[in-house]
């Protein structure tokens, strides 16, 4: 498993699979999975796999600190 940095990249990765970004975000696969159909993670289909780009990543990192500041 690689790491994310702050900044959203990976040394070695640009794109993840489902399991990493679960692994990754320590969110179960549903919820992965819905916030992808919901839009709040952008995500890209190789053939039939669905990767969710580094960027993308920390980007929902981000929405969610922006979130958690407007509520405060």
């Amino acid at each position: 498993m690689q790491t994310v940095t702050a900044s959203g990249e990976s040394p070695d990765k640009a794109l993840y699979r489902i399991p990493d970004v679960v692994e990754i975000l320590s969110l179960s696969r549903t919820v992965v999975y819905q916030l992808v159909n919901d839009g709040r993670l952008r995500s890209v289909k190789q053939g039939r796999t669905r990767l969710i780009p580094a960027s993308a990543i920390a980007e929902y990192v981000a929405l969610l600190e922006q979130e958690a500041e407007e509520a405060a």
